[in-house]
């Protein structure tokens, strides 16, 4: 009895291990995905075949790149695997050719992840600088109003900042004792010189008097009373007890010494007030220091402000700063604006532009295209019929979303502009960019020196 019961036992668990060896031969899972593969198959699933042999296969909704052909899991998220039709098994969208140095990509890869490539062009590089700055005076144009002799301001006619004046206008009336004693020593001079002369006086004696009136109209000349005023003073045949001050230059009154003017005593060279001619004004525009090498002393600029935003004004840098803000690393630049309409200002801020023309004939390609690895620089060529070749590139400036490759690439070629993180996998171009530099090979080996 005892050996009968260890023989069933013994076939019952034959049985199970049968039994358990059978599920997990139908449960197998898939094989795992190797590095850098997009597309996952279980191989010795069964098919079911459609009309006209085109099999059903099932993908996961989450995760479209996990393909099988029969119903399922998918092993990353464990969703039920979902039927589609296909023209045939998807495979891995890029495979490695060590010896060319090209993948090669499914067209269902590139269609899916939307491959975009752009044509390597030849133009003009111009790099566009821009800098912020604020509206100041042009220093050239801001003249001062001062006396050259003391006295007391008796009269003002400009007292306020902001006005607005013509050369030659009063500014103010000064009272002088000295020009006062200086126009009664002219005319005495006047009135003897007139009496010699009348009176048949040897030729000495008059050259002695003209001297003497010569002498005191350089007096009032110096201290800037005007040929007018003179004039005036032999017409009259009176001194004045006031001396009108006019304006040197036409402008705004941009300073004045005081906030009141009359009462005021002035002494020899003190301002009294400051003019600035604003149909030119100056921006001081800060500039980084790597736009420096594309902006210099003449270029010409483009201005403009917020408070017109539909406008432009031209205008040229005149000189830099000696040296740059150890603050900020930016250099000033005093840049030139025409402002005949007087719409602006200054103190407004505003926004210099200057385009510089690195060359005329450069290749270029859009910036995203270009792959950064290191010390490397590196796109990915379409060469048609899903083949793509990593190729090591030298580069130079960039301008705006252009970037200019001074060697590796021909005017005509398309360059990858889009999902290259894709195609650039563990496993599919790893191998074929070993092939391109060679083994311990590098970009610079191929192409020469990196420049940025």
């Amino acid at each position: 009895m005892s050996r009968l019961r260890v023989t069933l036992i013994s076939l019952l668990g034959a049985a199970l291990l049968a039994i358990l060896a059978v599920l997990l031969l139908l449960r197998e899972p898939p094989a795992e995905t190797p590095p850098g593969a997009v597309t996952v198959t279980i191989a010795g699933a069964p098919e079911s075949s459609l009309p006209g042999d085109r099999p059903t296969l099932y993908r996961c909704p989450m995760h479209p790149n996990v393909v099988m052909p029969g119903p399922g899991n998918c092993p990353i998220c464990g969703m039920d695997l979902r039927a589609v039709r296909d023209a045939a098994p998807q495979s891995p969208p890029a495979q490695a050719s060590p010896r060319d140095g090209v993948v090669r990509v499914s067209h269902s890869f590139l269609q899916n992840f939307a491959v975009r490539t752009a044509e390597v062009r030849r133009g003009p590089l111009t790099i566009s600088t821009r800098a912020v700055g604020v509206l100041a005076h042009d220093e050239a144009r801001l003249v001062s109003v001062n006396t050259k002799f003391a006295g007391w301001i008796e009269e003002a006619r400009i007292n306020n900042i902001g006005e607005s004046v013509e050369a030659g206008d009063v500014l103010f009336e000064v009272y002088s004792p000295e020009v006062v004693t200086t126009e009664r020593e002219y005319l005495a001079a006047v009135a003897y010189l007139r009496r010699l002369r009348e009176g048949g006086a040897y030729r000495e004696a008059v050259d002695r008097a003209a001297s003497l009136l010569a002498a005191a109209r350089e007096r009032l000349r110096n201290w800037d009373i005007s040929q007018d005023q003179i004039d005036a003073l032999d017409t009259r045949g009176t001194a004045s007890r006031r001396v009108r001050i006019l304006a040197p230059a036409s402008g705004i009154v941009v300073d004045k010494s005081g906030d009141s003017l009359e009462g005021m005593r002035v002494n020899p060279g003190q301002t009294v007030l400051k003019i600035a001619d604003h149909t030119r004004l100056w921006a001081e525009a800060d500039f980084d220091e790597e736009a420096l090498p594309h902006v210099r002393e003449g270029s010409p600029v483009t201005v403009e402000v917020d408070a017109f935003p539909e406008r432009r004004w031209e205008g040229r840098i005149l000189f830099f700063r000696s040296a740059v803000n150890p603050e900020t690393r930016a250099l000033t630049a005093f840049v030139e604006i025409a402002n005949p309409d007087l719409s602006l200002r200054p103190m407004m801020d505003v926004t210099v532009s200057a385009d510089h023309l690195v060359t005329p004939d450069a290749v270029l390609v859009p910036v995203e295209s270009v792959l950064h690895s290191g010390e490397r620089a590196i796109v990915v060529v379409d060469r048609g019929g899903g083949l793509f070749e990593p190729r090591s590139v030298v580069l130079g400036p960039v301008a705006g979303d252009r970037q200019q490759v001074t060697a590796g690439l021909s005017p005509g070629e398309r360059v990858v502009v889009s999902s290259q993180f894709l195609i650039d996998s563990e496993s599919n171009l790893k191998a074929a960019v070993a092939q391109l530099f060679g083994d311990g090979g590098s970009a610079e080996s191929a192409a020469g020196p990196h420049r940025h």
